[in-house]
């Protein structure tokens, strides 16, 4: 199973190349662009763009509310794990 997280573009950082900063929880992390990239949308358009983020690449843009909502969904998730871990 794969897991994409939802993060958001802060920062173009290589036009060039198709690399971005994203933001995913607070954290950014350098991201590889290139599959979100299109003549309808490109490189420049791409700061603020809710993305979903797997192994270093935002494999393609997602609403913000959903973004949103699947980051709170990770947050509760992590609290349930912490409250059942055994010291």
């Amino acid at each position: 199973m794969c897991l994409g997280i939802p993060g958001q573009i802060t920062q173009i950082t290589n036009p060039e190349q198709k690399l971005a900063l994203v933001d995913i929880g607070g954290v950014r992390r350098p991201v590889n662009i290139a599959c979100i990239v299109d003549e309808e949308h490109p490189v420049d358009r791409c700061v603020g763009d809710w993305v979903l983020v797997h192994v270093g690449f935002a494999m393609n843009r997602i609403d913000e509310r959903e973004a949103k909502l699947t980051l709170e969904l990770l947050a509760e998730m992590a609290e349930v794990h912490e409250a059942l871990e055994v010291p």
